[in-house]
């Protein structure tokens, strides 16, 4: 006769002390997040349907016309354009070269605490601050153009900023410059969770240093890269304001580093059209959630299900 199957321990309840605990917890977090997030999306979606200068009640309802005026705007494609060229080339460019210096940051040298500091000091300026030293530099008559004929380059001095060009590759230099230092933080943050003994056992075995890398560290480092693509990303597609600082609403346009962000204001506050602005605003959001929805389901998953099943 076979045995009958081992009962399961009934779960307990949560009782309303655990409840109310949750709710006191989370509840200015969540009261937060709908009054400055939520609250503000729905908004900007009412207001794009409507034809309104920013003051008082909206009567003028268009429907569909803001938007459908969106997706015929060639500057709004243009604008679109280069948020995807900034994407793919922050991947491209700042991926390594922070990876390359957290590998070497990450051994113990002469003055290693001073060379993190300076890395990092960038990111931590503001961007209004950056803006205007770097639009500084690099106009015609700037510090970068000087210092090429001063030492008899002269011939190298471009119009680094009005130049079609130049211009997404200048601003992708700034970029790179600016926030490179806080991916070399969490992925050296990343790499303080990697344990020593895997990369001692290998160097034991005969493993050279870079075959340390290339087998343990960077596999190991994959979730907080992955991590890192995804504030990139998100970070990419709403740029604002460097561009607005450095190129204003005129010259980004005709430079090529024109944005879905700064098209939005250019288009939108600046020609006192809030409601087209707000229908940007919602089509620049819409744009956003759903590549960090694609990019969740095929790339943070694998790490986000781990974290949840304490990586079994």
């Amino acid at each position: 006769m076979q045995a009958p199957p081992p009962l399961r321990p009934r779960r307990r309840g949560i009782g309303w002390a655990q409840r109310l605990e949750i709710v006191a917890l989370s509840g200015p977090a969540i009261l937060v997040f709908v009054s400055f997030v939520i609250f503000p999306v729905l908004m900007a979606a009412y207001y794009g349907f409507y034809r309104w200068k920013g003051y008082g009640v909206p009567t003028n309802f268009v429907g569909l016309d803001n938007y459908k005026t969106i997706l015929q705007d060639t500057a709004f494609h243009e604008a679109l354009w280069h948020n995807a060229e900034i994407l793919v080339l922050s991947l491209v460019l700042q991926g390594p070269v922070a990876i390359g210096l957290a590998l070497l940051l990450n051994r113990r040298m002469r003055g290693q605490s001073v060379i993190r500091v300076l890395i990092f000091v960038p990111y931590v300026i503001s961007e209004v601050i950056t803006g205007t030293a770097w639009a500084l530099i690099l106009q015609t008559n700037g510090a970068a153009n000087d210092i090429l004929r001063s030492i008899g380059l002269g011939g190298l001095a471009e119009d680094w900023l009005a130049n079609p060009k130049l211009a997404i590759w200048t601003l992708m230099f700034i970029l790179t410059w600016k926030y490179v230092g806080f991916a070399v933080i969490l992925f050296l943050a990343g790499m303080q969770n990697i344990p020593a003994e895997l990369a001692e056992a290998a160097a034991v075995d005969g493993a050279s240093f870079w075959q340390i890398q290339r087998h343990i560290t960077l596999p190991l480092l994959g979730p907080t890269i992955r991590i890192w693509a995804f504030l990139s990303i998100i970070g990419s597609l709403q740029l604002f304001d460097l561009v607005y600082i450095i190129w204003g609403q005129y010259v980004a346009s005709t430079a090529g580093t024109s944005t879905m962000a700064t098209y939005m204001v250019v288009e939108g506050r600046n020609a006192a059209n809030y409601g087209y602005g707000n229908a940007v605003a919602v089509v620049l959001f819409v744009i956003s959630m759903v590549i960090a929805l694609i990019y969740q389901r095929f790339v943070l998953r694998r790490d986000t299900e781990g974290a949840l099943t304490g990586g079994q």
